[in-house]
């Protein structure tokens, strides 16, 4: 692939509280503003409901691991900051479908976009912003990358989509499946969340001007980091309260999803492991309490744990395959990032 010119990047090399490298937090202050300059001057319902879906912006991790895989190989913030803005057009849109696959009525610390707008809209809403996503890439052409890379970005972002869906439909067929593997978990994780990691910083490569190998490194790593960010998501609803998570923690129990920690208590925690989620399951609800002391008692809670943590494990090592800069530290920080919130 042909390479294009990089412009030497302006990061700051401190790292704030919370672990987050200080230029990343600058790119998640640039990838909001540049989100309420395009959806403020909008009017009309659908905007309405897309702005409300997008604004206040959640924490921005993929479009920030976009940004960063793209600088990390030598490329410029301007060329990718349309791609950034797609990629949470398109995890916000998942959002909004998830929610009402799952029937949920909060989602960020208020009632969801189905809740508010209803079904029909959502859908609709979630729809607009999936187009979006491919059309803000198709900006980046504009922006000084080649029609080549802008292709190749197209093609992996499309793939993601496909694995996106194809984890959604494998979800809903292990749905109440109480029989449910590990194996078949870590599967699904690696199609519904782990490819929207994978694609973002696989388009940061090739956006930023990476090679065919820093391009398969980057994707690598965001693989392994969406199925240890996802296992941590899934502990987050028995080890953190719903105020701070934004979504409450008998979601999974009442939609009969048997996540890594559940797929443990049942394995490790014997016959009144297996009866709690029984119960849960028959009755659409869940003593989560119960449940936690239950996770915690057979050692679920920790398992589940050091899976996560092998997976980011994993992630850090194909970070190897790109050069030593403060970019490559700041991917690695988030992959520390996403298993300290339950570890």
């Amino acid at each position: 692939m042909t390479q294009i010119s990089a412009r030497p990047a302006t990061v700051a090399t401190t790292f704030d509280v919370a672990g987050v490298p200080a230029g990343a937090a600058g790119h998640t202050r640039i990838v909001e503003a540049d989100l309420e300059r395009r959806w403020l001057q909008h009017t009309g319902l659908l905007e309405e409901i897309c702005r409300y879906a997008m604004l206040p912006a959640g924490k921005l991790f993929r479009p920030v691991l976009l940004i960063e895989s793209a600088l990390a190989v030598g490329g410029r913030l301007d060329t990718v900051l349309p791609a950034a803005v797609g990629t949470e057009c398109g995890h916000v849109a998942s959002l909004i479908h998830d929610d009402i696959i799952d029937d949920d009525d909060m989602r960020r610390g208020r009632p969801s976009v189905r809740a508010r707008f209803g079904d029909a809209n959502a859908i609709v809403a979630g729809d607009l912003l999936i187009f979006r996503l491919f059309h803000y890439l198709a900006d980046c052409h504009d922006a000084g990358a080649s029609a080549e890379r802008v292709t190749a970005a197209l093609r992996a972002t499309a793939m993601a989509g496909v694995d996106l869906c194809l984890g959604q439909a494998m979800e809903s067929e292990l749905t109440g499946r109480l029989d449910c593997r590990e194996e078949e978990y870590v599967e699904m994780a690696s199609l519904k969340t782990g490819a929207l990691f994978r694609g973002a910083c696989e388009v940061g490569g090739l956006l930023g001007g990476g090679t065919r190998a820093q391009a398969a490194a980057l994707a690598r790593y965001g693989h392994h980091l969406g199925i240890g960010f996802q296992i941590c998501d899934d502990l987050l609803g028995y080890l953190s309260d719903p105020a701070t998570t934004g979504k409450a923690a008998t979601s999974d129990l009442r939609n009969h999803r048997l996540t890594l920690p559940l797929i443990l208590l049942l394995r490790q925690g014997g016959d009144d492991g297996r009866r709690l989620i029984e119960r849960a399951f028959a009755e659409g609800s869940a003593d989560v309490a119960a449940v936690t002391e239950a996770l915690h008692h057979c050692g679920a809670v920790p398992a589940a744990q050091q899976i996560a943590r092998d997976h980011c494990d994993i992630a850090l090592e194909q970070l190897r395959n790109l050069p030593e800069t403060i970019h490559r530290d700041a991917l690695s920080s988030f992959a520390h990032l996403a298993v300290r919130r339950v570890c």
